[in-house]
């Protein structure tokens, strides 16, 4: 795990203070816990932004309670997937709030966040959903998943287009836009799914997802567009509170 702690405390300071249907899968052995509070703090009303240092100590709490869970998930469900999560922290300049999952060179799953994201939540709940939901993605195994249906979407592109007659530009083209299609075909129930398991890794670690989706809040809503990677931001809600409301009952 990467930290940037002198980064992060100063980088906030001059931010401007300015993602089908799956079921929630149980985490056997992770009983739920209550957060812990580093500095006690009164709680910010939900449209108040939180001063540089509660902001980053929120970051810094939550990576610390959740990263240990993630990964265990990750190694109990993929034993040949490498899950020692390397959390950075985008520093740069003007990037605007935003969380993202890849995977190195090596094989590594990264979590990104930048700084106008850490410096946006309101409060530790909504940084503990914003994680798991994007561990959620490498857990689920779903960059493997669009890669594979960009190249069939490539593949069966190019080939009706060879078929058609075209010549190896028109192929190209039509290859790149089979690639494009195929990689977005499963985005939005990539989305809900890594919506739901976030939602359950927060919540089994003491934080509310329902509270933390007050994030979608705040994000332009992507409607239901053709191509679209993302669903509307209240399915998206609707799926987190779906979640808890399944975990709550089962705890009962």
């Amino acid at each position: 795990m990467l930290w940037r702690i002198r980064a992060l405390f100063a980088g906030l300071a001059v931010a401007g203070l300015s993602a089908c249907a799956p079921v929630a899968l149980p985490l056997p052995g992770l009983p739920r816990t209550a957060p812990r509070v580093l500095a006690p703090a009164p709680p910010a009303a939900p449209t108040d932004r939180l001063q540089p240092r509660d902001a980053a100590r929120n970051f810094i709490s939550v990576v610390h309670r959740i990263e240990p869970v993630t990964e265990a998930l990750c190694r109990a469900r993929n034993r040949a997937v490498n899950c020692d999560f390397l959390i950075i922290i985008d520093d740069r300049p003007g990037q605007p709030p935003n969380a993202f999952q890849t995977i190195d060179r090596s094989g590594r799953p990264v979590l990104g966040f930048t700084l106008a994201l850490i410096a946006d939540a309101r409060n530790a709940d909504e940084i503990a959903f914003v994680l798991g939901h994007e561990a959620s993605h490498h857990i689920l195994g779903h960059i493997p998943q669009q890669r594979q249906t960009a190249a069939t979407g490539a593949v069966l592109a190019g080939i009706l287009v060879q078929a058609a007659g075209g010549d190896a530009a028109a192929v190209r083209q039509a290859q790149e836009m089979g690639a494009t299609v195929g990689a977005r075909s499963y985005a939005k129930d990539f989305e809900l799914e890594a919506d739901a398991l976030g939602a359950e890794i927060a919540w089994r670690t003491g934080y509310d997802p329902v509270l933390g989706s007050g994030f979608f809040d705040r994000l332009p809503d992507p409607g239901d567009s053709f191509l679209g990677t993302h669903p509307p931001n209240t399915q998206r809600k609707a799926q987190v509170q779906a979640v808890v409301a399944r975990l709550q009952a089962m705890a009962l």
